[in-house]
């Protein structure tokens, strides 16, 4: 009988203790995430560069590494409801991948400014994202550590990328290609961005 008494007791006590715990949670506001507005970012990752390097009219050789890259960016963002639309221009720094090629080292140095339009889904504090623009890009070529030319011009990029956003801050994984000449240059990332 005793037993009985302190089940019935623990029930009865329980039920306010939910109540009470129901009450908090919708008396909390629901985190916000990312609205429209200014935003800075920078990114570290890491570059791969393919492509032919001409062989002063005797032909040309495969090019095929990858080095430490890092990006800074900055946009603004408009976000309307599910679809966050923004437009943001950066500087990019893909490192000097250098690659032996017959019997020599051959590096390129290779930097960029970019502007892209981005256009994402948002699911609560989670979204995807797509972007394609422009890097208006330059190279150093060097061989045995003496530059012997470079180059630069401005060719389409493009890019996907998952983030998680909470408040104004939020962390962005991409993968970008960019169609770079006769060279086919990619980055990998993960960076921060802060929504003002």
């Amino acid at each position: 009988m005793d037993n009985t008494a302190t089940l019935k007791l623990t029930r009865r006590s329980g039920v306010p203790a939910t109540a009470l715990l129901v009450a908090v949670l919708l008396a909390t506001p629901a985190p916000t995430y990312a609205d429209s507005g200014f935003y800075l970012g920078g990114s570290l990752g890491r570059s791969f560069l393919e492509g032919d390097i001409s062989d002063a009219g005797e032909g040309s050789v495969e090019f095929d590494d990858g080095a430490s890259a890092w990006k800074g960016f900055a946009g603004f963002n408009i976000d309307a409801f599910v679809i966050d639309l923004a437009i943001e221009g950066g500087y990019v720094d893909f490192g000097a991948p250098s690659d032996r090629i017959a019997g020599s080292d051959v590096e390129f140095d290779l930097t960029g400014w970019d502007v892209f339009g981005l256009a994402g889904v948002e699911l609560g504090p989670v979204g995807v994202f797509a972007k394609a623009g422009f890097i208006d890009w330059s190279a150093d070529l060097s061989l045995d550590d003496t530059r012997i030319g470079s180059d630069s011009g401005t060719d389409p990029a493009y890019g996907i990328g998952a983030r998680f956003s909470l408040f104004s801050a939020e962390v962005r994984a991409e993968y970008e290609y960019f169609d770079v000449e006769d060279t086919d240059v990619s980055l990998v990332s993960v960076g921060v961005v802060w929504t003002f």
